[in-house]
Order: C-alpha cells, then structure tokens, then sequence
C-alpha cells in the first residue's frame, strides 16, 4: 500500500480536478468555491477569518477576493469602529454561485465515495478531521516557539 501522504495528496489531486472543472463551468476560478462556501455556511466575516480557515495565505486571499468582488460576488466593506478590517459578504449573485458550487462540491463527494460503504465514508471523515486537528494544533504550537 501507498504511504498515507501519497495517498492523501492524490487523492487531494483528483478531488480538486473534479471540483475545479465544475468550477470553471460557472466562470470561477481556483480560490473562488472554498470563500464562496465559507461565505455560505459562515456568513459576514473579515479577510484574516476566511484566509485563516480556507487555508490560503492573507495576500492571496486578497487578490482572490478582489477578483470575485470586480465580478459581482461579493461585496467588501469596513465597519464602523473597525477600519483596518474588511468584512466580506455575498452578493445576490455571489449566493447563486455558492449554491452551484454546493451541487458541485456534492457531485465530487458522491462520485469519490461510490466505492466505500457509508459507514466507511463517515469514518473517513472522522478520521480526516481528527488529522485536521492534530496538524492544527502541531501547526499553533510551532507558531508560540517562534
């Protein structure tokens, strides 16, 4: 059997392609589903939240945004007492798009777990999200040391 890195980043690999294809079909662009279903199940937040738990760097995010805000998307805005924060939300538009994308973020998942059994695809989940934490909390503790 594979090792697990090779086995996690390939199957990251074809899950993405799935996604990302779906993506371009609705005129996005790589970045653009995971803000637009964070937005989606998290409603208003600020940049440094959605670059935070999208896993994209802050400047990344920036241009990332800006690009979905140029194409009606979302809107950007500052609140008052917080002027160093911008705080996104979706747009009428912005909200179709997340919920396109849903049916394509559903599409993949249904066609990666036609090989496993339900119970098996659940524990999956339970296991990847226990690895999810543990990286996480290794990645804070190494944040503290520096």
């Amino acid at each position: 059997m594979e090792s697990l890195h090779y086995l996690l980043m390939k199957s990251n690999a074809m899950l993405s392609r799935r996604i990302l294809s779906g993506a371009g079909k609705l005129g996005l662009t790589p970045g653009q589903p995971k803000v637009l279903e964070f937005l989606l199940h998290h409603g208003e937040s600020d940049q440094k939240t959605i670059a935070a738990y999208c896993e994209i760097e802050p400047a990344t995010v920036g241009s990332i945004l800006l690009r979905m805000e140029e194409g009606g998307l979302i809107l950007r805005r500052q609140k008052a007492g917080n002027r160093r924060s911008l705080y996104v939300s979706l747009t009428e538009k912005g909200l179709d798009a997340a919920n396109r994308m849903t049916d394509v973020f559903c599409s993949a998942e249904t066609s990666a777990a036609e090989g496993p059994t339900a119970e098996e695809t659940d524990r999956l989940r339970e296991l990847l999200d226990k690895l999810c934490v543990t990286m996480q909390s290794q990645s804070e503790g190494k944040k503290k040391e520096t």
